[in-house]
């Protein structure tokens, strides 16, 4: 089991942690990493894109011109794709891009994310995140002392406002719970910082 450093807001080292193998030791899969990112980028879409076709728009009843003798193409409607103004032929139409992964897809690749992030170092273990009151000064403090400046995901095993509040004013830092974590995020942001209680809920729920 890997062991990291526990440390507390002010940046000191508290203890130490053993992280477990099954979670945070394996092999990355990186096929199913990209599975999975493409999967949740395709269930964010909304899907709601329309064009019309020659029958949807306005116009177009009367024929331009007869049908003989004026040595042009023979046309019936102004509204042909071929016309300004006209439908578009095979145009985008609202539909669903969403689609499941197996189950067990979608654990490899948190834990293939979780163990890519150790194996870079950039997991970072706080004993305990309380503030006292809503403070964005407080929370940049925070991630100073222990050495989160750049894009950062703060990961909490419970919600708490205070915190949440205190960190959605910062670019860069996004604040997550336990059952929200998700493969994207784990990867998006440089710094995964996660709660002594975080950590135990996560190896709980995924060993």
């Amino acid at each position: 089991m890997a062991i990291v450093d526990v440390y507390n807001m002010e940046g000191t080292v508290t203890g130490s942690i053993e992280l477990s193998d099954a979670i945070f030791g394996i092999e990355p899969n990186q096929d199913v990493l990209h599975s999975v990112v493409l999967n949740m980028l395709a269930n964010r879409r909304q899907g709601t894109h329309s064009t019309k076709t020659r029958s949807e728009v306005s116009g177009g009843g009367k024929r331009p011109y007869r049908q003989k003798g004026t040595g042009r193409a023979r046309h019936g409607s102004t509204r042909s794709a071929q016309y300004v103004g006209g439908g578009i032929i095979f145009g985008p139409k609202p539909r669903d891009y969403s689609y499941t992964l197996p189950k067990k897809v979608r654990r490899l690749a948190m834990k293939s994310a979780l163990s890519t992030k150790l194996a870079a170092g950039s997991i970072i273990v706080l004993d305990n995140l309380e503030f006292g009151e809503i403070k964005t000064k407080r929370m940049i403090e925070v991630l100073k002392n222990i050495g989160s400046t750049k894009s950062t995901l703060l990961v909490t095993a419970s919600r708490d406002e205070k915190i949440e509040k205190s960190a959605r004013n910062l670019i860069g830092v996004k604040t997550a719970l336990v059952n929200t974590l998700n493969v994207f995020d784990i990867l998006k942001f440089e710094k995964f910082v996660v709660t002594k209680e975080a950590v135990l809920k996560v190896q709980e729920v995924y060993v």
